[in-house]
């Protein structure tokens, strides 16, 4: 607590997910933070559910010890090591904390029978709710927002997790997957593996 503190923040200590949506403020929460200690799949199963239903980005940290486990993990927005260096944990919330202007109720992104809202973070495949995270969203609405361009790993990577992220190209192959199996199988070809460069949506 005290380092996020130090980062300019004031911690609010939440019990569950109920929690963070019946208290968020008018001004909406910062990024959420959670400490694996050594249930590090609990933690990363409490981020997505944060990330899915309250709609926040999450920064997970955890112990060294545990950076090689984190890597087959695709839940969080961001990871950082402890001990915390308290420079880049500020980096880092400022970073996920740095969205764009909230659009206005109603602003909905569509490619055929997809569409996204922007205000609310929904997702719908031919009128149905699609369950995305928070990542896949983003990764989705950067796809269709440069849909016919193709993009390398290192440069999804950048655009979409921002340059600071410590992830590695898998986690967009862990992404890109999970949004084909969500999309369904006749959706799925919207997203073209282009060998030995990267992805192209459209």
């Amino acid at each position: 607590l005290d380092a996020v503190v130090a980062a300019g923040y004031q911690p609010v200590p939440v019990g569950s997910v109920d929690d963070v949506i019946d208290r968020a403020p008018d001004e909406g929460w910062a990024p959420a933070v959670i400490e694996a200690r050594q249930d590090l799949g609990a933690a990363v199963m409490l981020a997505s559910k944060i990330e899915d239903e309250a709609h926040l980005p999450v920064l997970l940290v955890i112990d060294r010890t545990l950076t090689a486990d984190i890597a087959t993990e695709s839940g969080i927005s961001d990871f950082i090591l402890s001990p915390i260096d308290r420079t880049e944990l500020r980096v880092r919330l400022g970073r996920l904390g740095s969205t764009p202007d909230v659009p206005e109720s109603g602003e909905v992104l569509t490619f055929r029978d997809l569409e996204l809202n922007l205000a609310t973070y929904q997702a719908t495949v031919a009128g149905n709710p699609s369950d995305l995270t928070y990542m896949e969203y983003e990764l989705l609405r950067f796809f269709v927002e440069n849909s016919g361009r193709v993009w390398s790993r290192d440069q999804l990577l950048a655009k979409v997790w921002g340059y600071d992220y410590f992830g590695g190209s898998r986690t967009v192959d862990v992404h890109v997957r999970r949004l084909r199996a969500k999309l369904g199988e006749e959706r799925s070809s919207w997203i073209t593996t282009v060998r030995s460069v990267g992805y192209r949506f459209g």
